[in-house]
């Protein structure tokens, strides 16, 4: 066993910006009124839970990722990115901090959505279409097997959970709703609706989830199902932010290891919950400890996605 017993080792410790929050990977720094530093740590949550051991480089990893899919899906949705380097906004004895696991970003409003995309029947969708035939409500054709690739994308949103809490599947009209709710203020007088940024965000994600999978699909990877994050700015244009098709947000297997029928083997965060599902733990807080085995085989399974995916020698 790792011999870390708690997450808060891990934290930025950054003192010359104001500490917004931490949330379950990254650490929240204002710069100004329009911009927001965000510091990707080694932080390793499941179930949404922060597990007390951390995965050495996971933050550089995500960040180097995030950056390329921000890069060549830009085509597709504005993102968040201002192009500042993390290392001119901290003090000089703080960049280290930042180097290679941090992005100056827009203050933007984000939608109070998880927008999900699946192009394949696994994990929790798997589950609900045995016992209902559909997944989150759309339904599908029946006799599909363990990890068929669906007809076509589909768009699943969720809640986003706060802390210890587990994200809920919501229906499309429910997530209108609530966007609606969340962003009246930040709408009014823009002529946009919740409404209207709710199905333009479903729109993008599909899109977006096209996209990557179709490039993915070069590099010998399937991106069986993803999630995405939108904001919007004061003029009510829809932005992607947080992260982007990483191992924490979706869920990558071999394309040269698929086959129907069978749980894939995959580059993500599944190994972990894979071996947390072995334990008798009832995926509350706090989280069990991780066998250093598990550790560096996580890490191993991240940095080989983030070389396969963006045909470069992670830097670490």
């Amino acid at each position: 066993m790792t011999n870390v017993t708690t997450a808060a080792l891990f934290e930025s410790s950054i003192d010359s910006l104001p500490l917004l929050g931490r949330g379950k990977v990254r650490d929240i720094y204002a710069i100004d009124a329009g911009r927001l530093l965000i510091v990707t740590s080694d932080r390793l949550s499941a179930f949404d839970v922060i597990l007390p051991d951390p995965i050495p480089g996971k933050g550089k990893v995500l960040t180097q990722l995030a950056n390329f899919w921000f890069d060549k899906l830009a085509c597709v949705l504005p993102n968040q990115l201002t192009g500042i380097d993390p290392e001119t906004v901290v003090a000089p004895e703080e960049r280290d901090q930042v180097r290679g696991r941090a992005l100056v970003v827009k203050r933007l409003k984000p939608l109070p959505i998880e927008a999900v995309v699946r192009g394949y029947l696994i994990g929790s969708g798997w589950k609900d279409y045995r016992e209902t035939g559909a997944v989150c409500g759309i339904k599908l054709p029946a006799g599909l097997p363990l990890a068929a690739k669906l007809p076509e994308p589909i768009f699943t949103p969720a809640t986003k959970a706060e802390m210890g809490d587990h994200d809920e599947n919501i229906s499309f009209e429910q997530a209108q709703r609530d966007c609606g709710a969340a962003l009246s203020g930040v709408l009014y007088g823009t002529g946009k609706s919740g409404a209207e940024i709710a199905t333009q965000a479903r729109n993008a994600a599909l899109a977006l989830y096209s996209a990557a999978a179709d490039y993915a699909a070069t590099r010998g990877i399937i991106i069986a199902d993803t999630k995405f994050e939108f904001g919007v700015d004061a003029a009510g244009t829809l932005h992607l932010i947080d992260e982007a098709l990483t191992p924490d947000s979706s869920r990558f297997w071999p394309a040269d290891g698929y086959r129907e029928g069978s749980n894939p083997p995959s580059y993500d965060k599944q190994y972990v919950r894979d071996y947390l599902e072995t334990l008798d733990w009832n995926k509350q807080a706090p989280g069990p400890a991780l066998p250093a085995e598990v550790v560096a085989r996580t890490r191993a399974k991240y940095v080989e996605a983030c070389e396969l995916l963006t045909g470069k020698p992670f830097v670490g």
